[in-house]
């Protein structure tokens, strides 16, 4: 399974980031991916889907997902993320303070990809 892949939706594409069920241990490859990814695309024009259902969350990935948040903020044009609950809604809530960014939190990837492709 490819984790990070342009995807289309409604006419729209969407950098999908797909970090369920990835354990800590393998996240930051996934992460580097991302990076390089949003980095081919013009400033201001990328929609990002990240899922972090079912990921493993330790200190390292913490920072490594503020570092992506910052990374990515001149590429962004708008973000949805899906699978923030209990800790994870804690790391989200501080990665969007550190990094200045608005990032949509939804429970479903439909209704993640539904708003991006209105964005």
């Amino acid at each position: 399974m490819e984790r990070v892949q342009f995807i289309q939706h409604k006419g729209k594409v969407i950098l999908s980031i797909n970090l369920a069920g990835c354990p800590a241990a393998e996240v930051l490859p996934v992460i580097d991916a991302a990076k390089a990814a949003v980095g081919t695309r013009q400033a201001g024009t990328v929609l990002t889907l990240t899922d972090v259902t079912g990921t493993g969350f330790d200190s390292i990935v913490a920072t490594a997902m503020k570092d992506l948040v910052l990374h990515h903020k001149p590429y962004i044009a708008a973000a949805a993320v899906v699978g923030v609950s209990g800790l994870k809604q804690i790391i989200f809530n501080t990665v969007m303070r550190f990094s200045g960014r608005h990032l949509h939190a939804f429970e479903s990837l439909d209704e993640a990809k539904d708003w991006l492709a209105r964005q």
